[in-house]
């Protein structure tokens, strides 16, 4: 059992307090000093039990300078160790603390998958038998500073090698290497890093483009419901950006300066999905850790945590969300012990709840816990009046970070998007132009440099807005048969032949509907 001590900071305090667990026959197997001026002692007594501690309390507070006595799950070390575990763990890049003699002292879990082995068999392991050609300690000798971007080889991939000096005082103050610590990057993931890195310069409700009316009108709902402190759920197709707008709302509430965490329940096993989200005590089953594991509500404390595709949570997790929405309180996987966070929840889901709660695959009481906020995000094909923009801002972007020339859209590549039916919404939008501007040498990105998968003549036409007048809606099926024939047929007079009507009636539409430009008369 561990205990905590409020107390006075005074001379011989811990002796008295150690002095009562003596009399009992109880051993302290460790003692932590903590708080801002010493005012709290905290005491690891293994074998303490709770009918001991009932009698023990009014003893030990009666201590002078005692002014409470109560217990927690974790010694500040402990703590400071699992968040810094789990620190690491959270990292996908293998990293590394080696000592001067070129063994492992200390590793995260993806370098031990990378060597091949269990994250307890790390410690020790030499280096030299994965690095062959090259002598890492002599390397840290020689330069003695930081190394950026070294390509080595180990296990038949190519990494470039991240390697930072540690440094020893000695008692002349002169510094000497101890060791470094090496983070390996995947080179073929370098490129999708920094992309990463730069799609988080845009922050906030600024970062969802608010090209189209109906975007417009998602973000004016969204800013409303943002400070509101209740649980939110965001629905809408894969790639539509429910994360991002889930980003937004966290920064523009009260919580907006503390941690956001997020966890995709698709495609993880109840057991994994469980214990990343709650964590799971010291021992809680064979093959754990024996210190344990933080949870994603734990490091998000205070702040809000994001569960993506919510619908395909396990019945079990279902219920355990629940009772923490209901009251706050979870025990880790293990653990009897109650823990109690402020932490918001905001879920996201492409599929049809209310049906899956009918079918009795989703808990009725949890999504209506989960409803108390929604938001519905539009897919890309019913915001067409705000492609032209997107793609704009798009190819500023990927031409910046290419740094290459902004290239033009051409009409029939501009037809060509704005026809074409985007099943996988705006982030499809955005890795196709990324690609095109990669693709395109001049300064004109035509039809050719899109590499869009064929859907089919019927999925073009699919999403036909039917509000309006019957005037109204054959207008939009028009602009959508020319729109997606004109790339085909660039000018009035191939179109006007394709169709069977005459030059002038096709040049007319053409222009009414803001198809084509300079140069469709050929």
């Amino acid at each position: 059992m561990r205990l905590r001590f409020h107390c006075q900071n005074r001379v011989g305090i811990l002796r008295d307090i150690v002095a009562h667990f003596a009399d009992y026959g109880l051993n302290v197997a460790r003692g932590e000093v903590g708080g801002e001026h010493g005012n709290a002692i905290y005491l690891h007594v293994p074998h303490l039990l709770h009918a001991q501690l009932a009698t023990l309390k009014p003893e030990l507070e009666a201590v002078p300078g005692v002014f409470g006595v109560r217990r927690v799950s974790l010694m500040p070390s402990e703590r400071r160790h699992l968040e810094l575990d789990a620190l690491l763990s959270s990292l996908s890049d293998p990293v590394m603390s080696i000592d001067m003699e070129g063994h492992i002292v200390a590793a995260n879990r993806a370098a031990g998958q990378l060597l091949g082995v269990r994250i307890d068999e790390v410690p020790g392991l030499s280096l030299d038998r994965y690095l062959h050609d090259l002598d890492l300690p002599e390397l840290i000798r020689r330069n003695n500073a930081r190394v950026n971007g070294l390509r080595v080889k180990l296990r038949d991939t190519t990494f470039l090698a991240d390697i930072a000096p540690l440094h020893r005082e000695h008692h002349d103050d002169v510094a000497s290497l101890a060791g470094a610590v090496v983070t390996l990057h995947r080179a073929e993931r370098i490129g999708a890093r920094i992309y990463q890195v730069q799609r988080q310069e845009l922050r906030g409700f600024e970062a969802i483009f608010q090209a189209s009316p109906k975007l417009e009108a998602l973000t004016r709902e969204a800013r409303r419901m943002a400070p509101l402190d209740a649980p939110l759920l965001i629905q809408g197709e894969t790639g539509t950006g429910k994360e991002l707008l889930a980003r937004a709302c966290h920064l523009a509430s009260a919580r907006g300066q503390a941690p956001f965490m997020a966890l995709n329940c698709a495609g993880l096993p109840e057991s994994m999905a469980e214990t990343e989200l709650f964590g799971y005590a010291p021992g809680a089953f064979e093959g754990a850790r024996p210190e344990g594991k933080l949870g994603l509500l734990e490091l998000t404390a205070g702040g809000t945590i994001f569960l993506d595709e919510v619908g395909e949570m396990s019945p079990r997790l279902q219920v355990k969300l629940l009772r923490f929405l209901q009251d706050g309180g979870f025990r880790r996987v293990g653990s009897d012990e109650e823990t109690w966070l402020d932490v918001r929840v905001i879920c996201a889901t492409q599929q049809d709840l209310p049906r899956l709660c009918a079918e009795g695959r989703f808990r009725q009481d949890l999504y209506h816990r989960l409803n108390v906020l929604s938001l519905t995000v539009p897919p890309l094909r019913e915001c067409r009046d705000g492609i032209p923009a997107l793609a704009e801002h798009f190819l500023d972007r990927a031409a910046r970070q290419i740094g290459c020339t902004v290239p033009t859209l051409s009409p029939a590549a501009l037809a060509r998007l704005t026809a074409y039916p985007w099943p996988g919404n705006v982030r499809q939008l955005e890795n196709v132009l990324f690609q095109a501007v990669s693709l395109c040498e001049g300064e004109r990105l035509e039809p050719a440099h899109l590499r869009l998968p064929d859907v089919g003549e019927a999925a073009e036409l699919a999403g036909l807005d039917l509000e309006g007048t019957l005037a109204e809606i054959m207008g939009a099926v028009e602009q959508r048969v020319l729109a997606t024939l004109y790339p085909r047929h660039p000018s009035s007079r191939q179109l006007a032949k394709r169709l069977g009507v005459s030059h002038t009636t096709i040049a007319n539409k053409l222009k009414r509907h803001g198809i084509g430009g300079e140069g469709s008369e050929a």
